[in-house]
C-alpha cells in the first residue's frame, strides 16, 4: 500500500476513526510528516488540532535509526537496544538529548504562535504520525498525552510493521493502522520519492487553518420512520426464547441485542438504542438469552455464566437468517451486561458469520480464552465515569486479535443515564454497523462504496 500523499493518508485513516466521531476528542500530530495527517483526521472528526512535540534521537552516524525520543515536559524514551547494538556512548546520548530538547521547545512556539497547549485532562486523545518504524517517538507522544491527563490515548498512523503492537507496550490504550508490512526500513518509502517534504511552514498553517476554521460533527442520519415490531418466540437448543424483531423496509441488516441480568427484551436503554437503529435501516431483535425462569435462578444465584447464552444465542442466529424479512441479511451483536461477553462468545464460533459486534458496557472481559477467536469487528463502548467497566473493557482488549476499538462517552455513568448519552451510544453503534455491514444485494445503500476490511489492532 501506497499513499498519494500525507493529505491523501490522513483522509484514508479517518475512514477508520469515525467510531470516535462525536467523543471528547483531541487530535494530536507529531510534527513534521504527521500534521497533515492528522490535519485531514481532525476535520473529519470536527475534533481540535494541536502538535505533541517529539524529537527522535537518532544514532550519531544513521540518523534515520532512532535510539529513543525526547518530548514536551522531559518525557524521554530510550531503545536500550538499539543504543547497544549501535554503539553509542553515554556521552553521545546525552549530546544528542540537550540538543533535541533545545530544538522541542523552539518549534513549541513556533507552531502554535504563542497559542496555549489544548488541554487534554479527562478526554480521549488521538496521537497520529505519518507512521512507525522503531516506535519511539509514537511511545514519546504517548507518555507525554498520559502525563497532561489524557483518559485515553489511541495511537493511529497509516503505516506501522506488522509487530508494532507489541513495540508500542502499554503507551497506547488503543491502536489503528491501515497497513502493517512485514518488512518496514523507513516510513517515507510508502509516499511519493518526489513529493515535497513537510516543511514548519506547512505545520503552522494546518494548525492555524484549524483554529480559524474548526469543523463540527455532522448530525445524525435518520431516514426511516420508527417501524411497528412484533413478538417473536425463537426456538434455541431445547428452550424457546422470547424476542421482540423489528424489521424496517429495505432493511441494511440485522443487530441482535444480547441482555444481560437483570435487563431484558423490554428494557428502556436497548429499546433506544434498537429504535435509533431502526431508523437508521437496521432490523433488530430484542432477544431474552434466558428463560424467565432461569434469568430468576441465575439473579438469586449471583450467576455470571455465558457460555450458556452464547450457545443459545448463536443457534438462534441461524435460526433467524431463515425468518422471513431477513434473509441475505448480514448479522451483528450488540450485547449488555453479561450479554456482552455472550454475544462475544457467539460470534467466536467458527460458523458464526458474524458481520460486527457492539458491546455497551457490561463485561466483556468474561469472554475470555474466547476472545482471540473472536473475527468481527468489535466496538466496545464505556461510560467515562464507570471506572469499573473501563478496567473490564480494557482487559477484553487485550485478548480480542480481530479489528477493535474502545469508545468512552464522557460524563457517562454504568447505565448511561445522563442526558444525551444513550444518543450517543446510539450513533456510535449506527456507525460501526454501517461501516461493517455489507448492504444486501439491490438494497438503496449496496452501491456505497465498501470500507477495505484489515485486520489490525485498534
Amino acid at each position: 500500500m501506497f499513499f498519494v500523499d500525507r493529505h491523501e493518508a490522513g483522509r484514508r485513516l479517518a475512514g477508520r476513526l469515525k467510531h470516535l466521531r462525536g467523543a471528547d476528542l483531541v487530535v494530536l500530530g507529531l510534527p513534521r510528516g504527521g500534521v497533515p495527517v492528522a490535519a485531514e483526521v481532525a476535520r473529519a472528526l470536527g475534533a481540535p488540532l494541536d502538535v505533541c512535540l517529539v524529537r527522535k534521537l537518532g544514532v550519531p552516524f544513521q540518523p534515520e535509526l532512532a535510539m529513543g525520543a525526547v518530548g514536551e515536559g522531559g518525557v524521554r524514551v530510550i531503545n536500550d537496544e538499539v543504543v547497544r547494538a549501535a554503539g553509542v556512548t553515554p556521552r553521545e546520548l546525552a549530546e544528542a538529548e540537550a540538543r533535541e530538547e533545545a530544538v522541542v521547545e523552539s518549534r513549541a512556539r513556533h507552531y502554535r504562535g504563542g497559542r496555549p497547549p489544548v488541554g487534554l485532562e479527562g478526554r480521549t486523545v488521538l496521537v497520529v504520525d505519518d507512521g512507525v518504524a522503531t516506535g519511539a517517538t509514537a511511545r514519546t507522544a504517548c507518555r507525554i498525552a498520559r502525563a497532561r491527563g489524557a483518559a485515553l490515548i489511541v495511537l493511529a498512523v497509516p503505516v506501522a510493521p506488522h509487530d508494532w503492537a507489541g513495540r508500542l507496550g502499554g503507551d497506547a490504550d488503543a491502536l489503528v493502522c491501515l497497513h502493517a508490512p512485514r518488512h518496514l526500513s523507513a516510513v517515507g518509502r510508502f509516499y511519493p520519492a518526489g513529493s515535497s517534504p513537510i516543511d514548519d511552514d506547512e505545520v503552522v498553517a494546518c494548525l492555524e487553518e484549524a483554529v480559524v476554521h474548526p469543523v463540527s460533527t455532522r448530525p445524525a442520519p435518520s431516514g426511516h420512520a420508527l417501524p411497528a415490531g412484533r413478538e417473536v418466540d425463537v426456538p434455541a437448543g431445547a428452550a424457546l426464547l422470547h424476542g421482540r424483531l423489528t424489521v424496517p423496509d429495505r432493511a441494511f441488516g440485522l443487530v441482535v441485542f444480547a441482555h444481560g441480568g437483570g435487563s431484558g427484551r423490554d428494557g428502556p436503554r436497548d429499546r433506544c438504542v434498537a429504535d435509533g437503529l431502526n431508523r437508521a435501516g437496521f432490523a433488530t431483535l430484542l432477544l431474552d438469552p434466558l428463560t424467565e425462569e432461569e434469568a430468576v435462578a441465575a439473579d438469586r444465584a449471583g450467576a455470571l455464566d455465558t457460555a450458556g447464552p452464547a450457545r443459545r444465542l448463536a443457534d438462534a442466529t441461524g435460526r433467524l437468517r431463515d425468518e422471513p424479512g431477513c434473509r441475505g441479511l448480514a448479522v451483528g451483536y450488540f450485547g449488555t451486561g453479561t450479554g456482552a461477553a455472550a454475544a462475544l462468545r457467539a460470534a467466536a464460533e467458527p460458523d458464526a458469520r458474524i458481520a460486527a459486534v457492539v458491546c455497551r458496557g457490561g463485561r466483556p472481559d468474561l469472554a475470555g480464552p474466547r476472545l482471540p477467536a473472536v473475527a468481527a469487528p468489535t466496538l466496545l463502548i464505556a461510560g467515562g465515569h464507570d471506572r469499573p467497566a473501563l478496567g473490564h473493557h480494557r482487559e477484553a482488549l487485550a485478548g480480542l486479535r480481530c479489528e477493535h476499538a474502545l469508545a468512552i462517552v464522557p460524563g457517562a455513568t454504568r447505565l448511561f443515564e445522563e442526558p444525551g448519552a444513550l444518543r450517543k451510544v446510539t450513533d456510535l453503534a449506527r456507525d460501526w454497523f454501517f461501516d461493517h455491514m455489507p448492504a444486501p444485494a439491490g438494497s438503496a445503500t449496496a452501491a456505497r462504496p465498501a470500507h477495505r476490511r484489515r485486520r489490525h489492532t485498534v
